[in-house]
C-alpha cells in the first residue's frame, strides 16, 4: 500500500517481487521449478539493500507462487468467486492484500481478472456489515462510554472509547468502499479515503486523550462530532432513511436497505469482522 518507511526496515524487508503462475494446464510443475531456481540466483543485494533471508511468518511473500495459492489465501477462494456468505467473514485486512500492490506485467490477464473481481465487496454485504459497526458504535461510544465514567469505571470507560473508534473506522472504509487494512495502517489509510478523511484526528484524540472530568467531556463531545459526520455521510449516500442522532436508528435503516432478504433478516450482528 506505499506505507513502509525506514521503521519498517526492521523485519520482512528486502528487495524482492512476485511470479504469479496459473495452473498447471497453463504452466507445468517443471516450468515452475526452473522459474523457483532462477528467482533463487538472483543477486542477493541490490542497490546496496539485501534480500531476506529468513521467511516471514505466514510464508514467502516474495518469488514463484502459484495464483490460486494466494487467491484461496487472501479470500477463501482460488478463483476469488466467493459466496454472500464468505463475503460476510472475511477478513478485509486479507481483501486488502489481495487488491493492493502494483502490478508491471500480466501477459494472460488471470490475475488482474481475479484481483478486479475483489475490488469491490457486494452491495447488500457491505450493507450488513456496515450496519453491525454502527450498532457497535452506538452502544459503545453514544451509551456505555459515559456511563462507564458515571460507574467510576475509568479502564472500561477507555475500553468503551476503543470500541466506539475501532468501529467507526470500520464504517468509513465501507462508507468510501474500500477496505480497511490491517490495524496498524488504518488510521494511516483513513487519510486516503475520499469520505471522511478528516475524521482521523478526531478518532485518534478520542482514544489518545485521558478520561479526567475535563478531558472526559471533551472526548464525549468528539464522540458525538463524529457520529454526527458519519450519520450526514450516510444520509448523503442513501444509505439510512432515519433522520435523527442515534447510531442505533440508523444502523436498523441501513440493515433495512439490504435486498435480499434472508440476509437482511439475518442477526445484524452475524458478521465475523462484526463482533
Amino acid at each position: 500500500m506505499g506505507y513502509d518507511d525506514a521503521v519498517s526496515e526492521d523485519h520482512d524487508f528486502g528487495p524482492g517481487f512476485c511470479i504469479w503462475l496459473p495452473g498447471e494446464e497453463i504452466v507445468d510443475r517443471r516450468t515452475a521449478f526452473l522459474l523457483e531456481r532462477a528467482y533463487a540466483s538472483l543477486p542477493m543485494e541490490f542497490e546496496g539493500r539485501r534480500r531476506s533471508q529468513m521467511a516471514p511468518v505466514g510464508g514467502a511473500r516474495t518469488g514463484v507462487m502459484r495464483m490460486a495459492d494466494f487467491f484461496s489465501g487472501k479470500c477463501g477462494d482460488p478463483e476469488g468467486r466467493l459466496t454472500l456468505e464468505q463475503w460476510l467473514n472475511v477478513p478485509t485486512a486479507s481483501l486488502a492484500e489481495a487488491v493492493n500492490g502494483e502490478i508491471f506485467s500480466d501477459p494472460s490477464g488471470i490475475f488482474t481478472q481475479i484481483r478486479e473481481s475483489l475490488r469491490h465487496m457486494p452491495r447488500d454485504a457491505r450493507l450488513k456489515r456496515m450496519a453491525g459497526h454502527l450498532l457497535l458504535m452506538a452502544q459503545s461510544g453514544q451509551y456505555n462510554y459515559q456511563r462507564c465514567l458515571d460507574h467510576g469505571e475509568t479502564g472500561a470507560a477507555q475500553l468503551a472509547a476503543y470500541e466506539y473508534v475501532r468501529h467507526a473506522i470500520s464504517v468509513i472504509f465501507l462508507l468510501n468502499d474500500k477496505y480497511e487494512p490491517f490495524y496498524k495502517w488504518a488510521f494511516r489509510a483513513i487519510r486516503d479515503l475520499q469520505i471522511l478523511p478528516r475524521l482521523e484526528k478526531s478518532l485518534t484524540d478520542i482514544i489518545s486523550t485521558p478520561n479526567d472530568p475535563e478531558s472526559s467531556f471533551e472526548k464525549y463531545t468528539l464522540i458525538e462530532e463524529t457520529a454526527s459526520a458519519i450519520i450526514e455521510a450516510l444520509i448523503d449516500l442513501g444509505f439510512t432513511k432515519a433522520s435523527c442522532r442515534d447510531l442505533e436508528k440508523h444502523a436498523y435503516s441501513v440493515n433495512d436497505a439490504i435486498s435480499d432478504g434472508s440476509l437482511r433478516n439475518m442477526h445484524i450482528l452475524c458478521c465475523a469482522g462484526v463482533s
